[in-house]
């Protein structure tokens, strides 16, 4: 099942097409993160800390690309993040309730 919590799993992925899993506990530099998505599990090495509670890219993210969580987008990524690295206001900017950058937009 889609966001259930699997025995062992580390972070939680909640759409097939989501590009970041939230962590369920905090994760130190260096540990493997293991998540199950649709009864697959995935797994990568955190680059640096993820927070309980915060993202986690589970695959690169280009600069300007879309962020999706919960199988919807939740923001642009301001700069490249690679899997492993911590997905939060530093690297990605909401666009969720803005009509003008949903709509792709410029701001003035």
């Amino acid at each position: 099942m889609a966001g259930a919590i699997e025995a062992g799993a580390d972070a939680l992925v909640m759409d097939t097409s989501d590009h970041v899993a939230t962590a369920i506990r905090d994760i130190a530099a260096g540990e493997t993160i293991e998540y199950v998505v649709q009864g697959k599990r995935g797994s990568l090495s955190a680059a640096e800390p993820i927070p309980f509670g915060h993202k986690v890219a589970i695959t690169g993210i280009p600069e300007g690309g879309k962020v999706r969580k919960y199988g919807e987008v939740i923001g642009q990524a301001v700069q490249s993040i690679a899997a492993g690295h911590h997905v939060h206001v530093h690297n990605v900017e909401g666009i969720r309730g803005r009509g003008d950058k949903a709509k792709g937009e410029s701001v003035s």
